[in-house]
Formats: structure tokens, sequence, C-alpha cells
């Protein structure tokens, strides 16, 4: 009997102390050991909120939801809008931008709409281990949107680019879902740059405002370097598995978690008062669930190379503190993490406002207005000299991230040399590919079918759905793998 009532005060204070951390968690801790952003790094981040808000407006000449400060935009620089109605369900609405004043060519997307089933489709178009590219594993439904949206402007962004001179940058940026998207034609399009006129590497950029979980993690470290994402605090969608199931899941759980609390509080309270046994199993029953939420090895889900993550770099506004009221000044952490990133939900009543990108554009702006004050009050060397030393900062990080994914067992995880090998090699191959089309198309007569093995048609437009099989194989079993045989972009 003695021992029956010690094993269940240790389950009990087993469940108690589980509960306190999780209560006691908060989003700040996520990145309690990254380094602060500068304002050169993350100076961009509240303008490209601001033109993915400027989706939502139906005429920019004459706004109805401006945030505050304006959109900071010229309307007429706006080369052509996407409506859902033309994007016919395979993509979120768009606009591309061109930014003459920061040399820029924008591909912005909104997040999910609530009352669109077309967007639900994307999300649910999905399963544990279903789509895999470029050595990892990606969110299907979000590949085909990033490949519809680039066989329908992949020709347009070309003509752009070319016309500007090969000097702007190309910036691919969404929010919420189309975060996702914009994060997975980045992959392709980096891959494949020698069809958007042969742009750099160092010229394409991502911005994933309150990203979607759509990529491994393998992927998500190895674009690092191209794909930036923005969390607000204790944002729900980054550590939330991307499929609406699991959403659904995860909501499930959520509740079962404060019905545990109360059925704790009620089982310490009636332990006193007799014949109350029906409740002597709750405490094994919650003890179980603090063993699947809790003591999951690190281990495991790191050796899982069908777990998507949150991709690229990670820029986390922190405004909170635990046990204090309001929002304090925003500061922003940043770092590429391998484990830790971001894996638990936090107990929020914000944790759906922060996925709002007007919340997300507002504490942006006063984050870089912070870091800018407080870089005037502290200058002691020359801003070239700063922003050169955190050029080299940002590379060292990439490289380190690189090895601590390989010395982590991270599968198909690549290190930094031989990542640099593969760059070289792609470059020698795409050389070699555009001149192979170019001689196929010489060669090739009218009569014969339009598509060209290089993944051209007859007028030398982009099929992206030719370009992105060519990453893939079927083997002696009939599974779909990665096609080692074409080149793939590595990072620097």
């Amino acid at each position: 009997m003695s021992f029956s009532c010690g094993l269940e005060c240790v389950l009990v204070l087993g469940c108690a102390r589980w509960v306190w951390k999780r209560c006691t968690y908060i989003g700040s801790d996520d990145s309690a050991t990254w380094t602060n952003a500068t304002p050169d790094e993350f100076e961009p981040i509240p303008r490209i909120c601001r033109l993915i808000l400027a989706v939502y407006e139906t005429d920019l000449h004459n706004p109805h939801y401006t945030p505050a400060g304006g959109y900071c935009l010229q309307p007429d620089c706006v080369v052509k809008r996407v409506t859902y109605e033309q994007a016919q369900g395979c993509s979120t609405p768009y606009i591309i931008y061109r930014d003459d004043e920061h040399k820029e060519i924008v591909l912005a997307m909104r997040g999910l709409n609530l009352a669109k089933e077309s967007d639900y489709k994307v999300l649910l178009d999905n399963g544990l281990g279903r789509q895999m590219f470029d050595g990892g594993y990606v969110h299907h439904g979000l590949l085909k949107s990033a490949i519809w949206v680039l066989n329908q402007e992949g020709d347009t962004l070309r003509r752009m680019w070319e016309e500007t001179g090969k000097e702007y940058t190309m910036v691919f940026a969404g929010h919420s879902l189309g975060s996702g998207v914009a994060a997975l034609l980045t992959v392709i399009v980096v891959n494949h740059r020698e069809r958007l006129g042969g742009i750099p590497r160092d010229k394409i950029r991502c911005y994933a405002i309150a990203p979607a979980r759509c990529m491994s993690l393998n992927l998500a470290v190895k674009y690092a370097d191209v794909i930036h994402s923005v969390v607000l605090q204790d944002d729900f969608l980054p550590r939330t598995a991307t499929p609406l199931e699991d959403i659904f899941k995860s909501i499930f759980w959520l509740v079962l978690f404060y019905l545990g609390i109360l059925c704790l509080f009620g089982y310490v309270v009636v332990q006193f008062l007799p014949c109350i046994d029906a409740f002597d199993s709750l405490p094994c029953l919650l003890f179980l669930v603090c063993l699947r939420d809790t003591f999951i090895p690190e281990g495991r889900k790191l050796g899982d190379p069908r777990r998507l993550y949150a991709p690229g770099r990670i820029y986390h506004i922190v405004e909170r503190k635990f046990c204090r009221c309001g929002r304090f000044p925003p500061e922003v952490r940043t770092a590429i993490p391998v484990d830790g990133r971001f894996e638990h939900i936090v107990l929020s009543c914000n944790a759906t406002s922060d996925h709002a990108i007007v919340w997300i554009e507002r504490e942006a702006e006063k984050a870089i207005n912070r870091m800018k004050e407080a870089m005037g009050e502290n200058m002691t060397t020359a801003p070239k000299a700063q922003k050169m030393d955190r050029i080299q900062t940002l590379e060292k990080e990439h490289k380190d991230a690189l090895e601590r994914a390989v010395s982590l067992n991270v599968p198909h995880a690549v290190s930094d040399a031989e990542a640099e090998e593969a760059d070289e090699e792609e470059g020698e191959e795409a050389s070699d590919r555009i001149g192979e089309e170019q001689s196929q198309s010489q060669s090739q007569p009218r009569e014969e079918e339009s598509m060209e093995a290089g993944g051209k048609t007859k007028s030398g437009r982009t099929n992206w759905d030719e370009v992105v099989k060519k990453l893939f194989k079927k083997g002696d079993s009939g599974v779909t793998t990665v096609n080692r045989d074409v080149g793939i972009t590595a990072p620097r």
C-alpha cells in the first residue's frame, strides 16, 4: 500500500513538473541563445511585409487597408497582379513589382484565405514522405503551386531581369501559405538559374513571413543563405506541421492538455475523499501523455528525413517576457538552428495573433527603427567595415550549420566542402545544358513535337514541370528517387 502511494506521488510530481514546464515555456525560449540581427540584414523585411499587404488591395491607387506610413511603393511599377479567379485554385494571389529604388524584382504572395477552399486543397495535398525533391522531402501541394507560378511567370521574370541590365535582385516573398510556395519556388530557381537568364545565386532572395513547415531539415539548412524566415514571438504555424489534419491534431492535443490539467487538479483534491477509486488510473494516463510529448528523443526527430521544418535562416522577433504584461520594445534574434528548430507549441493567447501579417509588419518596423537608433549611439567602426564583417559572419554561420547537420547525422545533409564541389560541377553542367538546348533548337524541325529535351517549347518558353521532373528517376523497384546525375546547385 505504501509503495503504491509513493509511486502515485512520484507520478503526480512528474506530471506537475511537466505541466509547469509547459505553462512557463514562452516563445522567446526558442531563440534564447541566438545572436542579435543587424539593421542592414533586417532592413528589407518591413518593406517586404508592406508589399505582401499590398496584394490584399484591389486598387493600389485608392487603398483601403493602408498600414502606418503607407505602402511605400509606386502603383505604376506593379507589373502584374494575379487574383484568385486568375490563379484558378493553383496558387494564392500575388503581384510582381519592380522596385527601382532598391533595384529589386519582387514576387509577393498573400497568405491563407480561410474562406477559400482552394487554399485548403493546397494544404491538404500532402502526406508524410510523399514528395522527394533535391535530396530531401518537401510539401507536395506547395511544390505543385510553386511550379505552376513558375510556368506562368518564369518568362516574365527572366525578361524583367534582362531588361533591367541584369543588376536587380530577384526577391520571392510570401506570408503563411504563400511563404511555403515562395520558399520552394526559390529552391527550384536556385537549382535552375540558367532558366532565368543565368541570374547569380547571390542575386536571389526569399523572405518567408510566418513560414509554413515546407521542407526537410537538410534542405532548410542548405538554402539558408538565400531563404530568410521571419517569426513573431509565439506564432503557431512554424511550430506546427503543415497538413491541415496535423493542425487539427495539434488543437486536439492542446484541448486534451487543458483537460488533463483540470483532471489532475481534481485528482489531487479528491485523493482525500473516500470511494474515488475511478481516478486511480488517471496519473498513468497523464504520464503516458507526458512521455509522448516530452520524452521523444531529439535524435529521433532529426533522423526522420520526412519531417518538415521552417525554411532557411530564421529571424525571431521577440517582444514579450515571462510573467510580464504588455509588449516590450522588440528585439530581433537570428540563427540557422539545426536542433531545437521551433519544435514546441507555445501555450499563449497570442499564438494566432502573432501570425497576422499586420502585426508582423508593425513589430518589424519598430524593431528596425530601434536597431538603427542603437547603432547610431554605439557607432565605433565605419559602416562599410561593419557590413563586410557581418557578411563574413553570416557565411561562417551557414558553414557551421552545414557541418553541424552532418555531425548530427541529419539524413542527406552535406558538408561545406561537398557543397562547394557540387556547386562547381553545377556551373559546368548548366553551361553544357544551355549549349545542348541551343543546338537542339536549331536542328529540330518544326514538324516534330513541341517539347524539347531540355524542358522548353518551340517558342523558347520553359516548361517547369519537365525541368523539375529531371531531378527524379525511378529505380528498379519503381520508387521515385532523386536523380543524382542532374546537377543540383549547392550552397557556397
